[in-house]
């Protein structure tokens, strides 16, 4: 049964609704990817598909649009593939449900896959089409981008002419993104010593913090929970005798951490003055966090006596040096996009092993000397104490380009069918736009797409009038010569 067959555009929610028949959650994409190689094969359009289940389909100019300079289509296949506890689809083999609400077309009991299924849609009516005015296009359309861009990484686009691409993996109509961050994730592993000794054990811990994701709310400037605990240690050091058994805070290198503690040998002559050190600081915290995290704590917690394996003075000394000096938060703004965020480190991941400290962090920045630069300033930093880094999950940034002529055609157009000018943004964030430019150098790219809304969760919806007028306006984009 087709639900969405008497929307317009046909061809383009005709696609949409194949392609939520075929089950494409990330890592699950061997159906899809056979599917959009037997579309290509029908239309004998020139196609590769690669080991890793990429897709490149090429349609030809049409008439009068041989010369005109060709243009990438891009977009991912797979989908976040989520369900509410109650659905019994399985989403490795069940197709989903579609359903129609008004503006809205949505999935029952599940993710619709708008993110990025949509972009697909767009691009094989586009490719069906017998009437649509277009230069040579080159189509990308990419795997496992929700699980790090996987596909993005692992694609050779060499064969390809175009140095123009439409990404089409946006949320919100009327905003254009021409910038992101590239990133990576490095992990810093500092030695420890140990030694044995029973004594009085406090437990600090650092919470009600409102946390967040590192690219989309680092701009806010909420505390860090590893921070604020390294300042209470590196403070209680300083004052006294003080040996660190217990660290740990944070759950993943991409979230900023809400909580974090530490379980410390204090000297019996100590205690009065280290629990009133730790509430002077949680009011020195609080005051500096005064409208940005109205539920900071900080709290000691008596243990009593025990017996602990704890780091030595000198290792004490040096793990909390080194929390001191580790950078976090903002280190650049954009001053060619007002209020986006160039570079940043988010200190996510506070653990302690039996001979060494671990901290994981997410680099961003849409230029890639200043991340390196930043993956250098970690380096010597964790070199100081004797430490050494490893990075991994490192992908390449977007850098605006204030020349950009698609983005010039995209904004032109725009006002024209639409009567108002987009937004030209960025976003501190990973799109595969970055991965793209590495590969085809000078490559000019503009990110839209229409609006859907609650994306990557059962409530997700994609606008029906949205999809429309944002079919239309690719239409005119094409047809500018």
């Amino acid at each position: 049964m087709q639900v969405l067959r008497e929307l317009q555009p046909t061809k383009v929610f005709q696609y949409f609704e194949e392609i939520c028949n075929i089950p494409h959650g990330s890592g699950n994409l061997d159906g899809i990817s056979s599917y959009l190689e037997q579309f290509a094969k029908k239309r004998g359009l020139f196609y590769v598909r690669d080991h890793t289940n990429n897709i490149i389909i090429v349609k030809e100019a049409t008439q009068g649009y041989e010369e005109v300079e060709p243009i990438i289509l891009q977009g991912h296949m797979d989908m976040v593939a989520v369900k509410k506890a109650d659905c019994d689809i399985n989403l490795e083999k069940d197709s989903l449900k579609l359903k129609i609400d008004g503006d809205f077309v949505y999935a029952e009991g599940t993710s619709l896959g708008g993110d990025d299924g949509i972009a697909v849609a767009y691009i094989l009516a586009i490719m069906d089409s017998n009437d649509i005015s277009h230069p040579r296009i080159e189509a990308v359309i990419t795997t496992d981008e929700e699980v790090g861009m996987e596909g993005a990484t692992a694609i050779d686009l060499s064969m390809l002419k175009a140095k123009r691409m439409m990404n089409i993996d946006s949320e919100e109509e009327g905003i254009l993104l021409t910038s992101c961050a590239g990133g990576a994730k490095i992990d810093c592993n500092i030695p420890i010593e140990r030694e044995e000794k029973t004594a009085i054990f406090y437990r600090i811990k650092v919470g009600g913090l409102l946390g967040g994701h590192s690219g989309v709310e680092i701009n806010k400037e909420r505390g860090n929970a590893i921070k604020m605990l390294g300042r209470v240690l590196h403070r209680a050091c300083k004052e006294m005798s003080i040996q660190i058994a217990e660290l740990a805070g944070g759950e993943k290198d991409n979230a900023i951490p809400r909580e974090a503690e530490a379980v410390v040998l204090v000297e019996a002559t100590q205690e009065n003055r280290f629990v009133e050190l730790v509430k002077e600081i949680e009011e020195i915290l609080k005051n500096e966090n005064n409208t940005k995290e109205k539920n900071l704590y900080i709290i000691s917690e008596k243990l009593g006596n025990q017996n602990k394996r704890i780091l030595t003075e000198e290792s004490t000394k040096r793990v909390t040096e080194f929390l001191m000096v580790l950078p976090n938060g903002i280190m650049a703004m954009s001053v060619d996009i007002a209020g986006l965020v160039e570079t940043s480190l988010n200190v996510g991941i506070l653990k302690l092993e039996e001979n060494k400290m671990i901290t994981s962090s997410a680099i961003r920045s849409s230029i890639e000397s200043a991340k390196k630069y930043l993956m250098e300033q970690i380096k010597v930093a964790s070199g100081l104490v004797g430490g050494s880094i490893s990075i991994h999950g490192e992908y390449p940034g977007w850098q605006y380009d204030p020349d950009s002529k698609l983005r010039a055609t995209m904004v032109q157009v725009y006002e024209e069918m639409f009567g108002e000018e987009p937004k030209v943004e960025a976003i501190h964030a990973g799109l595969e736009c970055g991965i793209m430019i590495s590969k085809i150098p000078g490559l000019d790219c503009v990110s839209f797409g229409p609006n859907i809304y609650d994306i990557h969760t059962t409530e997700e919806r994609l606008s029906i009038s949205s999809t429309e007028r944002m079919w239309n306006y690719i239409l005119e984009i094409l047809k500018r010569k």
